[in-house]
């Protein structure tokens, strides 16, 4: 079976969407998203209920946690003390010894992209 052949029998449609991405790595053929997984791997509480984030793929962004502090879940990081207590667990940020956390995609695509340097 030729490499065609095989990319058009691992090709499926997903129902009323689209043909299934395919890429391959060391000769194997993948249906799925080749970008590597969003990870934290630096972060910093600012004022005001922000955080800086670093991503492994090298962005920085500034993220604004105040649209979902009125969310249940994110309630508790209304004080800006608890807040200021986020650090990396797992490759995402976490709060109040890992009942909080957050999704690193949110994260990434809710962040506004800013200089790659830590704030001081």
């Amino acid at each position: 079976m030729t490499r065609e052949q095989i990319s058009q029998t691992l090709e499926y449609k997903e129902p009323a969407k689209s043909i299934a991405k395919i890429h391959e790595r060391n000769d194997i053929a993948y249906a799925n998203d080749s970008r590597p997984a969003i990870r934290v791997c630096g972060v910093r509480p600012l004022p005001n209920h922000h955080l800086w984030v670093r991503f492994n793929d090298g962005t920085a962004k500034d993220v604004d946690f105040a649209p979902i502090l009125n969310d249940p879940a994110f309630r508790p990081l209304q004080d800006e003390q608890a807040f200021g207590r986020a650090y990396i667990d797992f490759n995402t940020v976490v709060w109040n010894d890992g009942e909080i956390d957050i999704s690193p995609n949110w994260l990434y695509e809710n962040g506004v992209t800013v200089d790659s340097v830590m704030p001081a």
